[in-house]
């Protein structure tokens, strides 16, 4: 086991230089030579060629019959895995005070999809955001929430009444504001239910907060106590992370029971 520890710090040694990382980046999205690199990531031919040669020796790339160095699958592989160190080093004051809860490893794994994002701090600000992500919606919104903000039901109903298709999970001691029903019922909600453009479950507890639709997500973290935070969300348009909020969210509604109204109070 020490022999690996031992292998595993080398190759971090080697990775440990912002030029060797922007390199095996580059190459990632295409082959180069190294004076074609040097101009491309502004660097001397002579510091290119050094880091060249330790990449090479340490099995990230590999030179090819025509002069071109190109990642070998360790390479490519070390490059999918380097985006979760990203993400985490971006957000090391983040988790001081927030952390992972109850999410499966098997997403904390994949954390690095989350790494293209906006950090939005405020609840105000939060809210802003999602209802954003309501009005954009045309095929569908997902959420896991536990609470139920009075401003965000209508936004979301005008979408859901256009044919947009609303699934949601919501904590059993889910926040729930007063006037909620004689809103709904104002806004016609059971009537969206009957037409199947509304389903909804509920989970015992709910940690991790998730607003998505189909090309925008939004995530936020529990704090150091494991509650549900919406004073800060991470948003982005990029695939990668809407792949991860969506999976999340999927494998959450497997999860989740059957939708119980009383179990809710105002």
């Amino acid at each position: 086991m020490v022999d690996l520890y031992e292998e595993a710090a080398n190759n971090f040694l080697e990775l440990s230089s912002q030029q060797r990382l922007q390199i095996i980046f580059k190459l990632l999205e295409k082959k180069s030579k190294i004076t074609n690199m040097a101009k491309e990531i502004g660097a001397t031919v002579q510091e290119v060629h050094r880091n060249f040669a330790r990449l090479e020796d340490g099995g990230f790339i590999v030179k090819n019959m025509d002069g071109y160095y190109t990642l070998t699958t360790y390479g490519k592989t070390i490059c999918s895995q380097t985006p979760s160190i990203i993400f985490l080093s971006r957000n090391r004051k983040y988790f001081e005070d927030h952390t992972f809860g109850d999410i499966p490893p098997k997403f904390i794994m994949r954390i690095g999809q989350l790494a293209n994002f906006s950090h939005i701090k405020g609840v105000s600000k939060v809210l802003e955001q999602w209802k954003s992500i309501y009005k954009n919606a045309n095929q569908y919104i997902y959420e896991i929430l536990t609470e139920i903000p009075l401003d965000i039901i209508e936004p979301k109903v005008k979408q859901i009444a256009k044919g947009v298709k609303f699934n949601y999970i919501l904590s059993e001691s889910a926040v729930v504001p007063k006037g909620r029903k004689k809103l709904l019922a104002k806004l016609n909600y059971d009537s969206l239910i009957e037409k199947g453009l509304i389903e909804r479950k509920m989970k015992k507890t709910i940690q991790t907060l998730i607003v998505l639709n189909e090309k925008e997500a939004s995530v936020a973290f529990p704090n150091a106590e494991g509650e549900a935070d919406l004073t800060e969300i991470f948003y982005s348009t990029d695939s990668m992370f809407h792949e991860w909020c969506l999976d999340y969210f999927r494998y959450n509604w497997y999860e989740s029971e059957i939708f119980q109204e009383s179990k809710l109070k105002e």
